[in-house]
């Protein structure tokens, strides 16, 4: 018998109301994210892609147990998070931690790196002195900087190797699952790839999963075992990410990787330009949510939502293949 995912999200749902007025009456719902279901299995990598506005980061926030959902679930190691008490949800947060995009932004400049790195062990473990600072070593030994980086301030850093030390101090508690919400793209370009190898490898050493969300549609498809293509709200496409970047199906898909660098210096592919503007989860329009930018748009796509159901080895939510009939 296989062992369950480490992390298993079933019709996970994000709605936010919108309020107006003085008395703040309900106005509307935000639909962020509208009935999810994804999977990460232990050393594994999914990447979550799509434009801004699609739902990925609050889906993040959803799986870092920041914002909880309308509905759906979250399982964890195949325990439901809404079943933990107070010490699993403390285990959880532990064993899930975050790289954020702005390593400016993400480091407190008044605290020397040391510090910053070793404060989840303070917090949560309170070693002594020497344990502590020995552990805060081999974590800068392990994302490359030198020891006396520890002394340091985050402004006499680079970009890339302020990153490097938020890396480090996600990795303090040895979690089994890190969020990497746009990990490089503050980064200048000849240092995304330094840091993208550094979390292979971190990954490959330590058995770590990782959620990755990236605009770089190149970054991810190197990355990842599986990507998740989002729109709206919804997962249209979800597959190996090999048959996902290479060969997408769902319109969108197409759209999306046809504008990135090509992953195959070798394939001819025409760039597919979408017409319109994404419309607004505060009302998406009925039937299929790509349906008023689609250049393959048919009759029922504007009356009849696609499931997401297989086709060619992976999922898509489209009325143009069979798996779509209901």
């Amino acid at each position: 018998m296989s062992a369950p995912p480490l992390l298993e999200a079933t019709a996970l749902t994000k709605h936010f109301p919108l309020r107006r007025g003085i008395l703040g009456r309900q106005a509307g719902l935000v639909r962020a994210v509208d009935s999810i279901s994804f999977t990460i299995d232990a050393g594994r990598t999914l990447g979550l892609v799509g434009e801004s506005g699609c739902g990925k980061t609050t889906t993040s926030r959803l799986i870092l147990h920041v914002a909880t959902p309308t509905s759906g679930s979250i399982r964890f190691e195949g325990a439901p998070l809404v079943e933990l008490d107070r010490d699993g949800l403390r285990r959880y947060r532990r064993s899930v931690q975050a790289v954020f995009q702005d390593p400016y932004a993400s480091l407190d400049p008044r605290m020397r790196v040391g510090a910053i790195v070793g404060e989840p062990l303070v917090i949560n473990e309170r070693p002594e002195t020497a344990v502590l600072r020995k552990r805060v070593l081999e974590l800068l030994e392990l994302v490359g900087l030198p020891a006396r980086a520890a002394e340091l301030f985050p402004h006499e850093f680079s970009g890339g190797q302020r990153q490097r030390i938020a890396i480090a101090r996600a990795l303090a508690l040895s979690p089994k699952l890190v969020v990497l919400d746009e990990p490089v793209s503050a980064l200048d370009v000849s240092i995304r790839a330094q840091i993208l190898n550094l979390l292979r490898g971190l990954q490959r050493r330590l058995g770590v999963s990782f959620l990755f969300i990236a605009h770089d549609l190149a970054a991810v498809a190197h990355m990842s075992d599986t990507i998740a293509v989002m729109y709206l709200g919804k997962i249209v496409e979800l597959g190996a990410a090999a048959d996902v970047a290479l060969r997408p199906k769902h319109p969108y898909t197409q759209a999306l990787f046809s504008a990135a660098l090509p992953l195959d210096p070798g394939a001819r592919r025409e760039e597919i330009i979408l017409s319109g503007e994404i419309p607004s989860p505060l009302d998406p329009p009925p039937g299929c949510r790509f349906h008023t930018r689609c250049p393959l748009v048919m009759e029922r796509c504007r009356r009849d939502e696609p499931p997401l159901a297989p086709e060619a080895g992976r999922l898509v939510a489209c009325h143009l293949y069979p798996g779509s009939a209901t």
